[in-house]
């Protein structure tokens, strides 16, 4: 059996952590791949959490949550400008279309999307951003969200923004494999 010597470092100390430097001395890789598993999953937990509770403050006064800031995103994008059907947007933000469809009555209800049926499949919706909601995206919300964005990755490099860009589409790569292994979504299957 080889043995493995993992240090593990936060790049700064808080009261919620207990150990700045971890080492596990003379213990397998495997356990020493599950120990660091579970850290970096955890700590993946806990920024989306943040990301949620801080970037939903950051564009409160506008009023939206990060997961509207995410359909308009989605929606602002140039490969979108005939809008998407509900099927591809909860595709893309890798969300139920349950759970997108009560977001989507609220954006519409605000004024920052429509839905109509699309011309090509009637069956279908298709979701786009109303002349209000692109002026709230532009000119209110964009402005915060980079604004989050530097005060978030303080202390990044590019070098290191594109280091953990890489790392999170190979990890979210996967997980798709996963989900496709695990017979994928349910809108995936509807979609057949």
């Amino acid at each position: 059996m080889l043995t493995y010597y993992a240090v593990c470092g936060v790049a700064r100390a808080s009261h919620f952590e207990e150990n700045v430097f971890m080492v596990y001395p003379a213990i397998s890789e495997e356990a020493t791949r599950t120990e660091l598993a579970n850290r970096m999953f955890f700590r993946l937990y806990k920024s989306a959490n943040m990301l949620h509770k801080t970037g939903t403050k950051s564009v409160e006064s506008e009023g939206l949550t990060t997961q509207q800031w995410a359909v308009l995103g989605a929606l602002s994008r140039p490969a979108v400008g005939g809008g998407m059907s509900v099927g591809d947007l909860a595709r893309y933000l890798k969300v139920s279309r349950q759970n997108l469809s009560g977001l989507l009555s609220r954006m519409e209800r605000d004024g920052r999307i429509t839905t109509a049926a699309d011309e090509r499949d009637r069956r279908s919706r298709l979701v786009s951003m109303t002349a209000a909601g692109t002026r709230v995206w532009q000119h209110e919300a964009l402005p915060k969200i980079h604004g989050y964005y530097e005060q978030v990755l303080e202390g990044f490099s590019v070098n290191d923004i594109t280091h953990t860009l890489h790392y999170l589409l190979k990890l979210l790569d996967n997980m798709q494999l996963v989900d496709d292994r695990q017979g994928g979504s349910d809108e995936a299957a509807e979609d057949r």
